[in-house]
């Protein structure tokens, strides 16, 4: 009989923890995600997460590749010469025969199962990491517009 009755209140103050009783509807408590319009750190942006979650285990932490059966991404001629081929590799994963920086490379990249969003989030990351300077933004409409 004692042990429901203390399920019972530890359950009660539980839930009742949760809510605050000094002005709980007030605005000020409550932060408005749509008005966030800056990302707060560079080390915050959402390519760089992907990347890390996704791609850093073939290409590595430092984007150079394995120079066997990964190639670079890092001064990598292909991002630069064949960019909707890149948006497609990471939007559709990649096989065959490419060649970067003048290695040929035939392994394959499975699909990411990643957003048109995630996708130009980490092409962004990429193309503008280690050396690469890239100035032109890849957008969530250029990917969409990239079919297999």
């Amino acid at each position: 009989m004692m042990l429901p009755t203390k399920l019972f209140l530890g359950f009660g103050i539980l839930l009742l923890g949760g809510f605050s009783f000094e002005r709980p509807f007030y605005s000020k408590n409550y932060t408005d995600l749509s008005t966030q319009t800056t990302v707060n750190s560079k080390d915050q942006t959402p390519g760089k997460e992907i990347y890390a979650d996704f791609c850093m285990q073939c290409h590595g932490a430092n984007g150079k590749g394995d120079a066997k059966n990964f190639p670079p991404l890092d001064g990598s001629d292909w991002l630069i010469t064949k960019r909707n081929q890149s948006i497609a590799a990471v939007k559709y994963g990649q096989s065959g025969e490419i060649t970067v920086n003048k290695i040929k490379y035939n392994s394959s990249m499975p699909a990411m199962g990643l957003s048109d969003e995630e996708v130009a989030d980490v092409m962004n990351y990429v193309m503008t990491s280690w050396s690469n300077k890239q100035s032109k933004v890849v957008t969530q409409k250029e990917v969409t517009a990239i079919k297999k």
